[in-house]
């Protein structure tokens, strides 16, 4: 890419509104929390451990989720699209990782931007699952990874005592799985440490056993495209001001040169939708040279439809597209595919 002009900040957010139409969560975007932002930017001055009203809401889908009855929810992902619909008419907004100071892990579920919805969804589906199947509690919190046989066997899913009553115990095991989901290797180190390309948040997700990356067997192809739009832009991210920083971003990006990943292109989703259930984690995969992913979302299937819930600008609150997974991808430009990960349950 050719020499940056004066005032790139400004001309970088026009020419990618332009071309990514709908791809507002990118990188770019999601990094560019600087000096440009104004002070008043409600999402730099709330509390990076979550508000009241944030743990309020965590706290009342855990409950729904665990209230319904056992034969609810059959598989892992119809749990995980049920409580992604009762987030429907969140407010989005973007920057909400970026917070003034040391990277820390954030709780903001009042307002989403589309990565940080799959999370906390996410999030709440494998807590809610291990209750539901009464998976044994540990001390400092719910115990995500036993093995949910109560469930497998088709017994009552009553909750256990603890969690929910507990709002310490509950904040704890909510912060422990959004670090283990967020960060890299599950441990928060940095700034360079998040999982800021999605493509390596589903790469990671995976050798966690969280999720399971599945593009591949739905007939995706090899995508052989460098990964390393961070590093080619730092005027974009306040954080890569600071030059060892930069330097852990490239050599994560270097990392990333070496793994193989693959995408669905855009004339092959519907042929592919057959294989997609409703839960799966859809991630948009970008034009725009060194980026991997422009947007992500759940995949819900509605009246015989494969449709995207997702939390874009456009409507500027989580919703569920009105038109398919496969005629959104074709119509937004600056997207040319997707790549599917489907959310494992805890134990598998």
């Amino acid at each position: 890419m050719k020499a940056r002009p004066v005032g790139w900040a400004v001309v970088a957010g026009v020419l990618l509104a332009l071309v990514c139409y709908a791809a507002y969560d990118n990188l770019w975007e999601r990094g560019r929390a600087d000096s440009s932002q104004p002070a008043e930017d409600s999402a730099l001055q709330r509390p990076a451990a979550g508000t009241a009203r944030d743990w309020e809401i965590a706290r009342e889908h855990f409950a729904w989720a665990v209230a319904q009855p056992p034969a609810t929810f059959p598989r892992f992902g119809d749990l995980l699209a049920r409580l992604g619909e009762r987030f429907a008419g969140t407010p989005y907004q973007p920057h909400t990782l970026e917070l003034d100071g040391p990277e820390r892990l954030v709780i903001n579920l009042e307002a989403l931007d589309c990565v940080t919805f799959v999370e906390n969804v996410l999030v709440l589906a494998r807590l809610a699952w291990s209750a539901r199947a009464g998976a044994a509690h540990m001390a400092d919190g719910i115990d995500v990874a036993a093995a949910p046989a109560a469930s497998a066997a088709g017994k009552s899913a009553s909750r256990p005592s603890g969690p929910l009553d507990d709002p310490d115990r509950f904040r704890a095991a909510y912060r422990d799985e959004l670090t283990r989901i967020r960060y890299r290797g599950g441990e928060l180190d940095g700034y360079a440490s998040r999982l800021h390309y999605f493509s390596e948040w589903i790469a990671d997700n995976e050798a966690a056993g969280l999720v399971d990356a599945i593009s591949r067997e739905l007939g995706g192809v090899a995508d052989p495209s460098p990964i390393d739009f961070m590093s080619t832009h730092p005027d974009a991210y306040r954080q890569l001001a600071d030059r060892d920083v930069l330097a852990e971003i490239a050599d994560m990006e270097a990392r990333l040169a070496e793994v193989d990943r693959y995408q669905i292109p855009a004339g092959a989703i519907d042929a592919a939708a057959a294989g997609i259930r409703d839960g799966d984690i859809i991630a948009a995969t970008s034009t725009v040279p060194g980026l991997d992913i422009a947007h992500t979302g759940i995949a819900l299937w509605r009246q015989g439809t494969l449709r995207l819930m997702h939390a874009p600008l456009v409507g500027s609150h989580v919703r569920i597209s009105e038109e398919s997974l496969a005629e959104r991808i074709a119509r937004i430009g600056g997207q040319d595919g997707i790549m599917v990960a489907r959310p494992l349950p805890p134990g598998t």
